[in-house]
């Protein structure tokens, strides 16, 4: 997988035409999906529902919000610690690697009937679904509501450097030529999937430590049954570990808890200690 060219190609894509996936293209996702290692010692497992083979008592929906799809990948969690940024992480990988192979998807996070999910599902104790994507082929014509929630999600609009990538304390943002090789990845970070946008991720340089924040919308995502913004941070992980390899780098993460002083509604998520 040519991990930047996906993540530059990755959007959400909501209108599907009726092409079916074939089978061969399916079994390359669960074959990719086998050899996923989840972070941070979470439980977290996928399945790729297809309409076509549920039984005609399960009926699945997205509140309209979804056009013209008949295969979707759900992951199945457990609510435990770390289990929002672990999601964050594997899904989006799974995402970028279905993305190229020529495929569409989209994040739902609460956008979707969790019963039919769950009824088509065989869940096990304690487990849950806190994010699905239908994977398709986008239709030419965009429906007009998909065109709606694309304006609205204004995923075009990317908060600058200054306000996410930070040296030492949130007191001195990253000068881009103090990132090095990082730069990329800072980039790729940037171009990174997020709940409306929210891009709530905040990191912060420190010699080869790289401390990951969340920077919280207040009262955002009450509704939800986790915390999304967490799962956002862990989407800004995937982007920015990914690049690293692809560069030839690598590391490693840990729970360093950094002495920085943060605003009221920042808090420490974890960090990566870098070898690169």
């Amino acid at each position: 997988m040519d991990i930047q060219n996906a993540m530059l190609k990755r959007k959400s894509i909501r209108t599907y035409n009726k092409k079916p996936i074939s089978q061969e293209l399916k079994q390359k996702i669960v074959d990719y999906i086998s050899t996923i290692e989840v972070p941070l010692n979470a439980q977290i497992r996928f399945k790729i529902i297809d309409l076509n083979t549920l039984e005609s008592n399960i009926r699945l929906g997205t509140y309209g919000v979804i056009q013209g799809a008949t295969t979707f990948l759900c992951a199945v969690a457990k609510k435990e610690y770390r289990m929002e940024e672990s999601l964050g992480y594997v899904f989006e990988k799974v995402i970028l690697y279905i993305t190229s192979l020529g495929l569409g998807t989209c994040w739902l996070g609460g956008s979707f009937r969790k019963a039919g999910f769950e009824k088509a599902i065989i869940l096990e104790e304690d487990e849950f679904i806190p994010v699905i994507s239908p994977i398709g082929y986008a239709k030419e014509k965009r429906g007009i509501l998909d065109k709606v929630m694309a304006a609205a999600a204004g995923s075009k609009n990317r908060k600058e450097w200054a306000e996410l990538f930070f040296e030492k304390d949130f007191s001195t943002p990253l000068e881009k030529e103090k990132a090095g090789m990082f730069e990329k990845c800072f980039d790729m970070i940037r171009i990174a999937p997020s709940a409306s946008n929210k891009q709530p991720w905040r990191i912060i340089k420190d010699g080869n430590n790289y401390h990951f924040f969340v920077c919280r919308s207040p009262g955002y995502g009450k509704i939800m049954s986790f915390d999304i913004q967490r799962l956002d941070v862990g989407i800004a992980m995937c982007h920015f570990e990914l690049a690293l390899y692809e560069l030839g780098g690598f590391g490693n993460w840990s729970d360093m808890n950094p002495n920085v002083a943060c605003g009221k509604n920042i808090k420490y998520v974890i960090s990566y200690i870098a070898n690169a």
